[in-house]
């Protein structure tokens, strides 16, 4: 008996495997992996001209009136922060150096005759040989000794300031992009000497059109390249720093700054950038495996029409935004609620039947 339930058992399961074979035979529909159109706002690419321009960029100038002695830099130097730049003739400042200190060291003198005249008197006052009022007046005397000697320190400060402000300094590392004097020249405060530029900080600003404001946020994406140059190779990095809300009245446009990789760039060079923006309105978007490209250059998609155990593959052409994110928006041939195919598309051909599988 227990022989006879084995070969029962053996029979039944051949019989099981064949019908499932002849069942796998005869479904002759293509697995494949669907996914539903859904709405989405897309990535707007927007291309904007800007130019480069340093971050530090300033007009130096004398903070003293003098006569120009000394020319230590020129045109294209390239100057570290506190290097010399220009020296001023100082030899009177020199002297009134000179008188300053000669007048500190006569108060120190003054002040130290006064506090010796007056420990003298105080060392008379216990023995009644010397009035109170004269102690007094020894000791106002000490007082002016010493408001004299605080007010010819400062002199010496003062002249030592002067006589240091009599070279002018680089206030950050750049380069000399202007030279607006020569020697011998008269310079007063406010002149313009040299106009120092930045060259490792850099910064992009581009002019966008006003009504793509709303769309933008530190948050937006953007490519830049030079100017002449448009492929992924040349592209250089860079971030939105700031938007600025103020319109050109004249162009109605607003700027937009970027912070730019500076090496090997220049103040001054133009500079092309495209905007990745969030559309106001929404559009069909699918995932970038949906996505195949003919032989034609046909960007298409493979849609599943039909009941569910009757689906059929239909080739559908897409024109689909710019941009490299995994859902991709479409601009035109597709619309919400269809399905459509994004595993198993390799090898379909138009017409096919299909059934889903996870």
């Amino acid at each position: 008996m227990r022989l006879l339930s084995l070969l029962y058992q053996f029979f039944f399961r051949v019989v099981l495997l064949s019908l499932l074979a002849v069942s796998a035979l005869a479904d002759d529909r293509k697995p494949v992996s669907l996914a539903v159109v859904d709405l989405s706002r897309s990535q707007d690419a927007l291309l904007v001209n800007g130019t480069l321009v340093a971050d530090r960029a300033a007009r130096l100038s004398a903070s003293v009136s003098g006569l120009v002695s000394k020319l230590l830099v020129d045109i294209g130097d390239k100057v570290e922060t506190g290097a010399p730049l220009i020296e001023l003739d100082a030899e009177l400042t020199r002297l009134e150096l000179q008188r300053a200190r000669a007048d500190y060291q006569q108060q120190q003198a003054t002040l130290e005759d006064a506090r010796r005249r007056l420990q003298e008197a105080n060392s008379l006052v216990a023995k009644r040989s010397i009035a109170a009022s004269e102690v007094r007046s020894l000791e106002s005397e000490v007082q002016v000794a010493i408001s004299g000697l605080a007010s010819s320190q400062a002199d010496v400060a003062r002249q030592q300031a002067l006589l240091k402000r009599h070279t002018l300094r680089a206030p950050f590392s750049g380069v000399i992009s202007a030279k607006l004097t020569e020697v011998g020249e008269w310079l007063t405060p406010g002149t313009t000497v040299f106009e120092l530029v930045g060259s490792d900080d850099l910064h992009a600003d581009f002019a966008v059109p006003q009504q793509y404001f709303p769309q933008l946020s530190l948050d937006t994406g953007l490519e830049v390249w030079l100017e002449k140059e448009d492929d992924s190779e040349s592209s250089i990095a860079a971030s939105i720093t700031a938007i600025v809300p103020v319109n050109d009245p004249t162009a109605r446009t607003f700027t937009v700054r970027a912070s730019v990789d500076g090496k090997a760039l220049t103040p001054g060079m133009a500079i092309n950038g495209r905007l990745q923006m969030r559309s106001a309105n929404t559009r069909p978007s699918v995932p970038r495996d949906a996505l195949l490209r003919d032989s034609q250059g046909n960007v298409t998609v493979w849609i599943a029409e039909g009941e569910d155990k009757n689906l059929v593959a239909r080739r559908k052409v897409v024109k689909i935004a710019s941009g490299q994110s995994q859902q991709v928006t479409i601009v035109e041939g597709l619309n919400r609620g269809d399905r459509v195919v994004i595993r198993g598309n390799e090898s379909l051909r138009d017409g096919d039947k299909i059934r889903v599988v996870d």
